[in-house]
């Protein structure tokens, strides 16, 4: 597949504001995820506080974070499915509209008074569904924008912005909580829905060729997983990513505000290390604009294992500044795995089975995070808080080194130049140039 329009003509003196290779469906794509992680990240704070607000527990805000989390596992390969199948954009912006009408309807409920607890669960799990729609599309319809020889630093800036606006949403989010309330905060996000949806809907796909009918939705399923599981390297590291994103779900949700309540003086520190975190993750993007590693896949996974770092200092536990020190390596840390994986997934992917690959990897990758925050407090029954993050380090560090034992994570190179692979080309599952994955869950927020 050619480059795209976005990467072919020269800058005129109108457009040397910005980089030749970030043309004008990369340029839309990014502002879209940036206006909708300024809303989501806030929103997600003020999802919580409206079920307090009502008299609801800690359990009643669980139920709540389920909901959202139960339609996104349910309906991601169905989603992948329909966005090889159908027009990326059109599925992009059809979830963008079905976020905004829930949060819209969520924020009316709570500005009204008195919503009820089912009301929430229902309408955030259609936010839940949106995403679960959205998130495949918006993989493959990145990794069309840019050739291969920009890759590095384009998937570098974007995750870059989407980072920064979500540390910014979530500071925003929080402030617009204690000065109006949860529910206008809930409707500025169903607005930054409407909006991103809309830039969405401008994108240029006039160099993206018709998708030949296939032999329907079990069978473009079924030719997904072929493509998954012919290759070692995309399996074992999804593999790996089910168990290290469901512990670190599980330190960070449960364990963390424990810890800082008992040792840290409260919710500040934790919330201040959390925002350190979100710091080195932009400090990682802005390191991979200008470093472009030889062995992708290697030198991604050496960089899963500070990701250990922070159940370890949780179980010291260490003080206020070591915690945060500790979150800012592993947010550096994350990052530059991320847009390795990316990178790698651009090389050796073929474009119109993407949507569909990145599906089961999302849908691996998520897979066990609710067992595992689930079983969070009866391992700390079981075997103490210490132990259990003990235990959470070490789940974090056993099957990334597994994973290096699996001869394609350590061969596959940067191919320079190189873009989506031709459609009818499958990657053998030992060249020496294989591809992809998403951080602690993936890229493109809804």
């Amino acid at each position: 597949m050619s480059p795209a329009p976005d990467a072919a003509p020269s800058p005129t003196p109108a457009r040397r504001r910005r980089p030749e290779w970030a043309g004008r469906n990369y340029t839309l794509l990014t502002g879209a995820a940036v206006v909708t992680n300024l809303g989501s990240h806030g929103a997600l704070i003020a999802a919580a506080f409206a079920v307090l607000e009502t008299g609801g527990s800690g359990w009643d805000v669980g139920l709540v974070t389920a909901a959202r989390t139960l339609p996104l596992v349910l309906f991601l390969l169905i989603g992948g499915a329909l966005a090889d199948r159908l027009p990326r954009h059109r599925v992009m912006v059809a979830a963008n509209a079905l976020n905004c009408v829930s949060q819209a309807a969520f924020a009316v409920l709570v500005l009204a008074g008195d919503p009820q607890l089912w009301q929430m669960m229902l309408l955030t799990a259609l936010c839940g569904t949106g995403t679960a729609f959205f998130n495949p599309a918006a993989e493959g319809m990145l990794l069309s924008t840019v050739s291969g020889e920009h890759a590095n630093r384009a998937f570098a800036l974007f995750r870059m912005s989407m980072n920064g606006a979500g540390i910014g949403g979530a500071a925003l989010g929080g402030a617009m909580i204690a000065a109006f309330g949860p529910g206008w905060v809930l409707a500025v996000d169903a607005g930054a829905f409407a909006v991103a949806g809309a830039m969405r809907a401008f994108l240029d796909v006039s160099h993206v060729p018709e998708r030949e009918p296939g032999g329907g939705l079990l069978a473009d399923l079924r030719e997904g997983w072929v493509e998954f599981r012919t290759r070692p390297w995309l399996w074992s590291i999804v593999l790996q990513f089910s168990v290290v994103v469901g512990v670190i779900s599980a330190a960070e949700a449960v364990y963390g505000p424990l810890v800082a309540r008992d040792h840290l003086g409260g919710a500040a520190p934790w919330g201040i290390a959390l925002a350190f975190f979100g710091v080195g993750t932009i400090g990682g993007a802005v390191l991979m604009m200008a470093w472009k590693p030889r062995r992708l896949l290697l030198v991604g996974t050496l960089c899963v294992f500070p990701m250990a770092l922070p159940s370890a200092a949780l179980a010291v536990p260490l003080p206020a500044w070591g915690l945060c020190a500790v979150m800012f390596v592993s947010g550096v840390s994350i990052e530059v795995f991320g847009v390795n994986w990316m990178t790698t997934m651009h090389q050796e992917i073929p474009e119109e089975k993407f949507s569909r690959v990145s599906a089961y990897d999302w849908f691996g990758s998520i897979s066990m995070t609710p067992l595992a925050t689930a079983l969070a407090g009866p391992a700390e029954s079981a075997f103490g808080r210490s132990p259990a993050l003990w235990g959470c380090a070490a789940l974090v560090l056993l099957p990334t080194a597994a994973v290096l034992l699996v001869p394609d994570v350590r061969r596959i190179t940067r191919r320079p130049g190189a873009a989506h692979p031709a459609p009818a080309a499958v990657a053998h599952p030992a060249d020496p140039a294989d591809p992809a994955k998403p951080s602690p869950a993936g890229i493109a927020g809804a």
